[in-house]
């Protein structure tokens, strides 16, 4: 058995019953849970984000929920420091770190560290701020694409925080952030090769989804519906409420969120919101099917399955994560 101390991934899409599942893992056995979400972080966000209730948070206690404002961001280099000190303070009290959500780029962040990004600079920040109000984000997104082609592939036009921190991270270094994250990839693959991990524990990896795609349509639909009808509407007019909130804002551009604000602003129907809010749940389920299918030793679970509490437990077992 490793000497390094256990942790448990349970990851997968949204809508597949993740929560459900920690919450029944740690009913048998010594793991506190922590978030891997990155709108779960938001207080005042409950609703839109399907965040546990104030009943099973209180029964079944989740780190790193409710510990920002809304108009606060939150970096993958935040959550590594916050994650790594909430499992070293789990492990110290003998417990198991269980961690849930579905934020794949956090886990990656855990797993293997983060590429050496340069720090802000004020000064190159607002010079791309004024190219953009005089040129256009387009032509921003068209400068990013000529330097860096695989980052302009998927940072979208409109996503001005993302496009500008690309920008910024070339002119301050001189290197594109695809060639930053290479360079990382390749430190982690020489350290795993020479057994030096990033993350100081063993680490079972679990993902739970229904194995027909379509059942998970059906649930994105359903459950998004449900949001609406308990008030998601009210709870974005809230926010909006709020002078020091924007729809440029990462808690604002959170999924679901950002279509309500624009049915709120005018451009969008109530009909046209809720199609397009499920809309961009699919796409974002899409999106962590593709970050789980090159995840290295995972043990996929059915959503669906009635036994996945012993399917879980046998295989924790397998992987000397449980004695």
């Amino acid at each position: 058995m490793s000497q390094l101390p256990p942790a448990i991934f349970l990851m997968g899409p949204t809508a597949a019953g993740k929560t459900d599942l920690a919450i029944e893992l740690s009913k048998v056995l010594p793991c506190e849970l922590i978030s891997v979400d990155s709108a779960l972080v938001y207080r005042g966000m409950d609703i839109g984000t399907a965040k546990p209730s104030r009943e099973i948070l209180a029964e079944f206690p989740h780190r790193l929920i409710d510990i920002l404002d809304p108009a606060e961001s939150y970096s993958a280099a935040d959550f590594r420091t916050d994650a790594l000190a909430a499992m070293a303070d789990i492990t110290a009290r003998g417990k198991i770190p269980l961690l849930v959500g579905g934020t794949m780029l956090y886990y990656k962040a855990l797993l293997e560290g983060l590429a050496d990004m340069p720090p802000a600079d004020p000064q190159v920040r607002a010079e791309l701020e004024e190219e953009a109000a005089r040129l256009g984000w387009q032509a921003l997104h068209d400068q990013l694409a000529a330097i860096d082609p695989e980052s302009a592939a998927r940072i979208h036009p409109n996503d001005p925080q993302r496009l500008t921190r690309a920008l910024e991270v070339y002119r301050v270094s001189g290197l594109s952030m695809t060639a930053h994250r290479l360079r990382q990839s390749a430190q982690s693959t020489e350290a795993a090769a020479s057994g030096r991990g990033q993350l100081p524990y063993t680490v079972a990896n679990l993902a739970i989804a229904p194995a027909n795609r379509q059942v998970l349509h059906q649930r994105i639909a359903q459950r998004f519906t449900i949001m609406l009808e308990q008030g998601f509407v009210d709870e974005v007019v809230a926010l909006r409420s709020r002078s020091d909130l924007h729809a440029g804002l990462p808690s604002i551009r959170a999924v679901g969120y950002r279509q309500v604000w624009d049915h709120l602003d005018g451009k969008l129907t109530f009909t046209e919101m809720q199609e397009r809010g499920i809309i961009a749940t699919r796409q974002l389920a899409k999106r962590q099917f593709t970050w789980l299918r090159s995840w290295a030793d995972l043990h996929w679970l059915d959503s669906l399955d009635c036994d996945n509490l012993p399917r879980a437990l046998k295989y924790l077992r397998t992987v000397s994560i449980l004695g």
